[in-house]
C-alpha cells in the first residue's frame, strides 16, 4: 500500500482496532487489542492505564507494533512499529479518549466515553511508525 493507502486503511471507515504488540520484563511478548486514531502527525494514538500490562511495558521499552487488519477477503493489513510518547495530561487524554470513542461507538456517544476513560491512571501514547508492512487484497 502506498502512504496514502495505509492512512485512509488505518483511518477508516471504518474504525478498525488495532492489535499492540509489547515485550514483557521476561521478554515474552504480550498482544491485546486497543483502539486507535491517527494524528496529523502520522503517529498512531491509543490510550490505556498506566498498570496494564501493555501500560507498563510501553513504559518500559518505549517501542510497540501495532497491526491493522481486516479480516473480511480479500483480506488486508498494516504493521507499524516504533518509538511511543506518553503522556498523562488529563486534558489531552480526556481529548483523545473522547475522540477515539466517539470513532468506534458513534459521535453520540464520544462524551461519554471521554468521561470513562479520560480519568487519572489512563496514559495517552502515540506510536511513531519507523517501519511499516501493508499488503492489500492478500486473496486475490
Amino acid at each position: 500500500m502506498t502512504g496514502e493507502e495505509i492512512q485512509r486503511f488505518i483511518g477508516g471507515p471504518p474504525a478498525r482496532p488495532g492489535l499492540l504488540a509489547t515485550v514483557r520484563a521476561d521478554g515474552r511478548p504480550h498482544v491485546a487489542p486497543v483502539w486507535i486514531d491517527l494524528d496529523d502527525d502520522g503517529s498512531v494514538v491509543f490510550t490505556t492505564g498506566a498498570e496494564t500490562v501493555k501500560g507498563r511495558n510501553l513504559r518500559r521499552t518505549g517501542q510497540a507494533a501495532i497491526c491493522v487488519d481486516d479480516d473480511r477477503p480479500p483480506f488486508s493489513f498494516v504493521t507499524l512499529e516504533g518509538p511511543v510518547t506518553i503522556d498523562d495530561d488529563l486534558v489531552q487524554v480526556r481529548k483523545w479518549t473522547a475522540r477515539i470513542g466517539g470513532r468506534y461507538m458513534g459521535a453520540d456517544r464520544a462524551e461519554e466515553y471521554g468521561a470513562r476513560n479520560g480519568v487519572p491512571g489512563e496514559l495517552l501514547v502515540r506510536l511513531h511508525p519507523e517501519r511499516t508492512a501493508s499488503a492489500a487484497n492478500l486473496a486475490n
